[in-house]
């Protein structure tokens, strides 16, 4: 498609690198510039207010900030999945990726900066920065896509699983394997 073209006339640095979402944001970071680091998933959008709150949350270094999650689609379960994930978030401190992460460059380098793996990567990150994690006031959308495909409650299950999978102990490699080959 034409992102490469539209990304590089809006005077952005193209990124290439390797199959996974962990090496990629790395690599990403890697070429950035500033001494903030904002992490988005390519399929999230930010909410209009967003720059207000990303700075509030810039006085405050060493904190990381995510977004309130919301999906692209109407209805109870879009409502209610992303209910649950910004619960988590608060209770947990566990954000994923589809909230975003702001982060100051110097605090990401501290806790060794982005996880080289495909999968859990915004997992690891949430637990490097445990404590320190905090909502910003801001939306940001995603696509539901994945769920209204699999189902809102199968998608949620199997992402649940994965991170209890996880959380046991299982290997982000294999745990890439395994999400990816249940999206066919």
């Amino acid at each position: 498609d034409a992102t490469q073209r539209i990304a590089e006339e809006a005077g952005a640095v193209w990124v290439t690198g390797h199959k996974g979402r962990g090496g990629q944001l790395a690599g990403g970071v890697a070429s950035a510039r500033g001494e903030w680091i904002l992490l988005l998933h390519a399929d999230c959008e930010l909410d209009p207010d967003w720059v207000a709150s990303v700075r509030a949350h810039m006085a405050y270094p060493g904190r990381a900030g995510y977004f309130r999650l919301k999906f692209r689609a109407s209805g109870l379960m879009p409502r209610m999945v992303a209910g649950w994930a910004n619960t988590r978030s608060r209770l947990f401190g566990l954000p994923y990726g589809d909230q975003g992460l702001l982060v100051e460059r110097k605090s990401l380098d501290a806790v060794g900066g982005i996880p080289n793996v495909p999968l859990m990567e915004d997992v690891m990150l949430a637990q490097a920065f445990k404590g320190r994690l905090v909502a910003l006031d801001a939306g940001i959308s995603t696509s539901a896509e994945r769920y209204q495909r699999d189902g809102w409650l199968r998608r949620g299950a199997k992402n649940l699983l994965t991170l209890v999978r996880f959380a046991l102990g299982a290997n982000p490699e294999m745990l890439a394997r395994s999400y990816a080959s249940s999206r066919n």
